[in-house]
């Protein structure tokens, strides 16, 4: 995790500005990694945090502002959640382990990385000589792209190796597992692909779950929509999943996928 020369970003920079606008837009890709990360038995991922401003007024009356990261996220499709993970340099009023539910469109990062097999890391692990494992790819990390991209190529390298992350070329930056060589995962989580007939089973088994609402009105399909998990959310809708039904804070599933733009289940969702 970040040192404190890594936190701290300047919010005034347009270039550090547009890097806070693609994390918001392309958040929902986290998420959905995450979701499925919390459903693994085996853990998949080496990390996944979020970063968001924090701030206070000091006793002169000037606003302290200092960027930092959350780890063990939720996303209820318009509030990230989560946990403190740095510990601030001037702010005095938080500390690591603190809870904050922070919305959607006042995050400023997103990260989550991915121990690649090891034909795969082969060129990169030689970057480390003190490791021959292969080195986990970043995905995400628009405002650490942005500072990689102000750096010489040795500073690059230590910043790299400081992180012990392939973070890749600051030009391309890819937001799903394996996108380059298989770009379908753009579209659907392989994941969801791959469950699809076991979810069919599940549902067999557990018909309440198809109706089941959480305490903020949230049925399962509103869940698998945030994800944007199709498959799931087309076995939901043929087994009479209601896409009408509005949580609390009066959103459909429907609602959802058009508000997160994930235009591939639209589709679903006008024909059912």
């Amino acid at each position: 995790m970040e040192n404190n020369s890594f936190i701290f970003t300047d919010g005034k920079d347009p270039k550090m500005i547009e890097a806070y606008k693609k994390a918001q837009e392309t958040f929902k890709y986290f998420w959905r990694e995450l979701s499925w990360e919390y459903r693994r038995i085996i853990p998949g991922l080496n990390i996944a945090c979020v970063k968001a401003s924090f701030s206070e007024i000091d006793p002169d009356g000037d606003k302290i502002v200092e960027h930092m990261w959350m780890n063990d996220i939720s996303f209820d499709g318009d509030t990230v959640s989560g946990y403190l993970i740095n510990e601030p340099n001037d702010l005095t009023t938080i500390q690591p382990g603190d809870y904050f539910e922070i919305p959607l469109n006042e995050i400023s990062d997103w990260l989550f990385a991915i121990t690649p097999m090891q034909k795969k890391a082969k060129g990169f692990s030689k970057l480390f000589s003190s490791s021959a494992e292969p080195i986990p790819k970043a995905y995400g990390g628009f405002t650490i792209q942005k500072m990689r991209a102000d750096m010489s190529e040795s500073e690059r390298r230590d910043h790299d190796e400081a992180w012990q992350l392939d973070f890749g070329d600051y030009n391309e930056i890819e937001v799903v597992n394996e996108q380059s060589e298989k770009p379908e995962n753009l579209i659907e989580h392989p994941m969801s692909r791959n469950m699809k007939e076991d979810f069919v089973k599940f549902l067999e088994e557990y018909p309440n779950e198809l109706t089941n609402i959480d305490e903020e009105g949230f049925t399962l399909l509103h869940r698998e929509t945030i994800a944007g998990n199709l498959s799931s959310v087309e076995v939901l809708l043929e087994a009479g999943a209601d896409k009408h039904l509005k949580t609390n804070k009066g959103k459909s599933a429907f609602d959802y996928a058009k508000q997160l733009n994930w235009e591939h289940l639209i589709p679903a969702f006008e024909k059912n």
